[in-house]
C-alpha cells in the first residue's frame, strides 16, 4: 500500500439512541445510531413501534378526530 492515501481506521464508540454502547471499527470519530441490534424487531423477536422523533404521535394526534369517508350508495 502506498503511504499517505489510506484514511486512519480506529477503534470508536457507538452509542444507540436505546443506551446501548459497543465498540466497532470506522474511519469516523463518533457513530451515533438510532436502532442497533439490541433493540432491533428482527434480533429481538419483540414487535415494537419504532418512533422516530414523534412522527407516529404526531400522525395520530392530526388523524385522531378524522372521520372516515361516507360509502357510495349503490
Amino acid at each position: 500500500m502506498r503511504d499517505g492515501i489510506h484514511p486512519e481506521y480506529n477503534t470508536v464508540q457507538v452509542a444507540c439512541a436505546c443506551g446501548n454502547k459497543f465498540e466497532t471499527r470506522s474511519t469516523k470519530t463518533d457513530l451515533q445510531v438510532d436502532v442497533c441490534a439490541a433493540c432491533h424487531p428482527f434480533y429481538t423477536g419483540k414487535q415494537r413501534m419504532m418512533d422516530t422523533q414523534g412522527r407516529v404521535d404526531r400522525f395520530r394526534r392530526r388523524y385522531a378526530g378524522a372521520t372516515p369517508p361516507a360509502a357510495a350508495s349503490k
